[in-house]
């Protein structure tokens, strides 16, 4: 044997022996996931990946480099992290048919863009399902998508159901809700949409599990509803005193078969929750908004000559009226709260400007700057030192993003995120994308040069 046969023969051994302890890895990271999950932790926990990756550059003999041992352990960390999240993403043809079994028939009660979605998802294993409205337009456009089987009233609806949705708007929900329960079988489980639970707590009856799914869009309708709109969204659950176990575990069987995933909390810390993340940033989107225009009243350049960080800040103004109207009054106590809050950061970032405080001003931008990446980490599950922004200007004719996105697909590159700022029709704009990975944004950069784009 040649000496270099030799020497290639032992990587080869080396080779499957790296393999062998991949795999061991892949097995323990999946039991991690499973413990995790059991105790409602989050699995992914950036900060143990940046102080295992510091720990393998301190402990490194060489004649590895610095920057070899990162990419090598980032990449196996993403890497596995993408296999076991494929093999809960995968559904087994055991547990398909099982997500069949979940509901057999199932009534919607409101039949807009939340109450059409979930006819649709649940149609895809087969789920029989009616349908009412007490809109006869929007109930024949939701017939159209071809899920739900119309019905002439809420009893016809909801006679013989394993399972009602009530997806009305919020005003309306606990009432509505009180009429279904009167009208359904003793066996007939009953749950609901609105994005505000404590109207709903008080409604005690063993049947009712209150739920919300965190998803939707600016404008609403049937015309809108998607199969997909809940895969891999979060669906709250806020069971009441009286709602009994057999109930939310076949509105979480149900959930779990539209693709969500189940969160179980409290009406109070739910209301409390979205209020701060969800309700508060419609509010100030709309005030913000209204702010410029009452400035571009006798001029237009508010408007006119807006960056793209007040399109950006200001995209959620002006959604759904009479619905955000009802969560804001449904919630009216916890948003007043955050405000408040807001008012207090406020009037401290005023004074840091009337004493020119340009060190409190430093630490205001540099805490949120930390508090963005921990955002992040959980938006991406990735270690925010491993994400990498990728800013490139895009002129404005067609086919360009294809063409962006063709040239790092086929590098097998994957865009964690995007946006896409509109400048102005001359310039066109940027297109930011968030990529994992130092070696993959270097690459990225490099082949978007190549073809003539900048890529800072």
């Amino acid at each position: 044997m040649s000496e270099l046969d030799a020497l290639r023969n032992e990587i080869s051994e080396l080779d499957r022996r790296l393999l062998e302890l991949l795999n061991r890895r892949l097995e323990l990271v999946a039991s991690v996931r499973d413990y995790k999950d059991s105790a409602g932790e989050r699995w992914i926990d950036p900060e143990r990946e940046a102080e295992l990756l510091q720990a393998l550059v301190a402990a490194n003999p060489g004649p590895l480099s610095e920057r070899g041992v990162t990419s090598i352990f980032s990449a196996v960390l993403d890497v596995l992290k993408q296999e076991v999240a494929a093999d809960r993403g995968a559904v087994a043809p055991e547990r398909a048919a099982e997500q069949q079994r979940a509901i057999g028939r199932l009534a919607v009660v409101g039949t807009g863009l939340i109450g059409t979605s979930v006819a649709l998802a649940a149609g895809r294993g087969g789920t029989r399902c009616r349908g009412f409205d007490t809109d006869p337009g929007v109930l024949r456009h939701a017939a159209t998508r071809g899920a739900i089987e119309p019905v002439p009233s809420l009893a016809e609806a909801v006679a013989d159901a394993e399972l009602v949705v009530v997806a009305v708007p919020v005003g309306v929900a606990p009432a509505v809700v009180r009429e279904v329960l009167a009208a359904a079988g003793p066996d007939t489980v009953v749950t609901d949409v609105a994005s505000t639970k404590r109207p709903l707590a008080s409604l005690e009856d063993e049947r009712f599990v209150p739920g919300h799914p965190v998803a939707g869009g600016a404008t609403g309708g049937p015309a809108r509803a998607d199969a997909d709109l809940f895969d891999a969204a979060t669906w709250f659950l806020a069971p009441t005193e009286a709602s009994s176990a057999e109930s939310v575990e076949l509105v979480e069987r149900f959930v779990a078969s539209l693709g969500a995933r189940t969160v179980r909390t409290d009406a109070a810390a739910h209301d409390r929750l979205l209020a701060l993340t969800s309700h508060l940033p419609h509010a100030l989107a709309n005030l913000l908004m209204l702010r410029v225009a009452e400035a571009a009243e006798e001029d237009d350049a508010p408007l006119a000559f807006a960056g793209a960080s007040l399109r950006e800040m200001t995209r959620l103004a002006g959604a759904n009226a009479p619905v955000w109207s009802d969560i804001f009054l449904g919630n009216s106590d916890e948003i007043t709260a955050a405000l408040a809050g807001l008012r207090a950061s406020l009037e401290e970032l005023e004074q840091a400007l009337r004493t020119g405080d340009r060190e409190r001003i430093e630490m205001t931008i540099t805490a949120a700057a930390a508090a963005r990446e921990r955002l992040e980490s959980f938006a991406y599950r990735t270690a925010p030192a491993q994400l990498n922004r990728i800013r490139i200007r895009v002129p404005d004719r067609p086919g360009v993003l294809a063409r962006i996105t063709q040239i790092l697909g086929a590098a097998q590159i994957n865009l964690e995120d995007f946006e896409l700022r509109h400048v102005s029709p001359e310039y066109g704009g940027v297109l930011v994308i968030l990529v994992a990975g130092a070696d993959n944004a270097e690459r990225a950069r490099e082949l978007l040069r190549r073809e003539g784009y900048s890529a800072a």
